[in-house]
């Protein structure tokens, strides 16, 4: 072991450093569950579209690969917020979570796998519900808003700021 490394682990005995946690790695403390509802949107919206497309197969394609991008998208924004963000206290306050988030896990998987909608807007549904845990944590009441300006026209979780 060189001396250097040495000067250093006797330094983190004396000064340990403190443990930060935040979605990306870094302590911005910045977490919203926006980008996994959009996703699951865009799945929906995706899934429509291959619905649409009859036998055009380069657009089924890209249709497709859009599709399961964002319900993996959806997954990945879940999983940071599961294991960075939600905290012992939370899944005490609300038990539904556990299985919440993995529903999400499940029905991401599925519509990556298959072309179907009832599946993508349950997934859509099951992400709104962790959005309103999520913002109830914050302290803040939530509206669901049906979202006519995106074509899938189904609910979106916004926090309600008073």
């Amino acid at each position: 072991m060189s001396f250097l490394h040495s000067i250093f682990r006797l330094i983190d005995k004396v000064h340990p450093a403190r443990v930060a946690y935040a979605h990306c790695d870094i302590p911005c403390g910045i977490y919203d569950p926006h980008i996994a509802q959009m996703a699951a949107h865009t799945v929906i919206r995706m899934i429509n579209l291959i619905n649409e497309a009859k036998d055009d197969a380069h657009k089924i394609s890209r249709l497709t690969a859009i599709k399961e991008q964002h319900a993996e998208l959806c997954k990945h924004e879940i999983r940071i917020l599961w294991g960075d963000y939600f905290k012992p206290e939370h899944v005490e306050k609300y038990p539904e979570l556990n299985e919440l988030v993995w529903k999400v896990m499940k029905l991401g998987s599925k519509v990556k796998q298959e072309v179907d909608l009832q599946a993508a807007q349950e997934l859509l549904e099951t992400v709104n519900k962790i959005a309103e845990i999520f913002w109830k944590t914050k302290g803040l009441d939530t509206q669901r808003v049906k979202t006519t300006f995106y074509p899938t026209g189904n609910e979106t979780v916004y926090p309600v700021f008073k």
